[in-house]
């Protein structure tokens, strides 16, 4: 018989990272669309610097980086969980409480998962882990 348990608690940490790797793809392309105007099927509208959608596409782009890497995951993750709540509540909130129906299923779905983050960090297959082996095999603080 198949011990699950056993397969749960090596198997939990690489997918952990494999969602982190997933999601931060996926919130990259949100931010680029922005920054960049890739991925877009329209014409490219570049924001102003420093205005409100231009500091979320950095957030966005930059901070999905991040995540890829799982290089400080639990700070960028609580930024970037506090900006989709943000979003939610800016963009979406206003046109009707029901995410389904006011287009706001994706950041509260991100905020909820980068919150996750928070708590349970990159994973296995991330630079804070590395971090950590290394600080633990050596004994010395890793800057």
């Amino acid at each position: 018989m198949i011990d699950l348990n056993k397969y749960s608690t090596s198997w939990s940490p690489r997918l952990l990272s494999v969602m982190r790797i997933v999601v931060s793809l996926l919130f990259m392309s949100h931010g680029g669309q922005k920054l960049f105007g890739f991925p877009s099927d329209r014409p490219f509208h570049a924001f102003a610097p420093f205005s409100l959608f231009w500091i979320a596409g950095v957030l966005e782009f930059y901070g999905g980086i991040s995540l890829l890497l799982g290089l400080f995951t639990r700070p960028v993750a609580f930024v970037l969980s506090g900006e989709m709540a943000v979003a939610y509540f800016y963009a979406h909130f206003p046109r009707g409480v029901w995410p389904l129906l006011n287009h706001g299923e994706l950041a509260a779905l991100y905020c909820f998962v980068f919150l996750y983050l928070v708590a349970a960090g990159g994973g296995a297959w991330s630079i804070d882990t590395f971090r950590t082996r290394l600080v633990r095999k050596n004994g010395t603080p890793v800057p």
